[in-house]
């Protein structure tokens, strides 16, 4: 179940994951043994964070702000924005920072600061895992799914923008036309409304 998403600007389509096959890579990567895959896919896929600040965020960036356990990122052209974690974000983190108190929270597998092609080594290994069959795993897969996953359960568009830190709310908005292009056709309305009045 591949889902092709189609930039409005050079019309290339970018593999995106569908809802299905990002929670077997949530599951997937949960269930693994290395803790980091966990941490990994809780930044990219539910944070929405960029690999560069993924792998660029420090246990110094780790910290509290007005009742919230934030990461503080840095992001495009060294913005710095507070991101609040999730529950299930913050005890990912928490597995991979284990018992440290300084360093990388991503560290690849011989305990250096994981960088963009071991955290894409890692989504391969995972996604194979999780039967996910795609033709090119690569980390803003799990970016795509953050937004498109955000625009499917009701977030607005602006909502989204924000979280997802696009400057020009047109970048949210190539996302949201690429999932409704088919996801959300009227005929799937259409039969639903009928199949429920017989």
């Amino acid at each position: 179940m591949i889902k092709k998403l189609h930039e409005s600007g050079g019309g290339s389509p970018t593999l995106g994951l569908g809802h299905l096959q990002f929670e077997a890579l949530v599951t997937a990567a949960r269930l693994s043994a290395n803790p980091n895959d966990f941490a990994l896919v809780a930044l990219l896929g539910l944070l929405g964070l960029r690999i560069f600040e993924a792998c660029g965020s420090n246990i110094a960036d780790l910290g509290e702000a007005h009742g919230h356990r934030v990461l503080r990122v840095r992001g495009k052209g060294g913005k710095v924005v507070l991101v609040p974690l999730p529950t299930a974000v913050a005890r990912a983190i928490e597995r991979a920072v284990d018992e440290r108190t300084a360093g990388p929270l991503l560290r690849n597998i011989h305990g250096g600061r994981m960088d963009r092609h071991a955290a894409t080594r890692r989504l391969k290994h995972l996604a194979h895992i999780a039967g996910i069959r795609m033709p090119r795993m690569h980390p803003h897969m799990l970016r795509h799914a953050f937004v498109t996953t955000m625009l499917d359960a009701g977030v607005s568009l602006r909502d989204v923008q924000i979280a997802a830190r696009h400057a020009d709310p047109r970048t949210t908005m190539r996302y949201d036309r690429a999932r409704k292009n088919l996801d959300r056709h009227p005929n799937y309305i259409l039969a639903a409304y009928m199949a429920s009045g017989t």
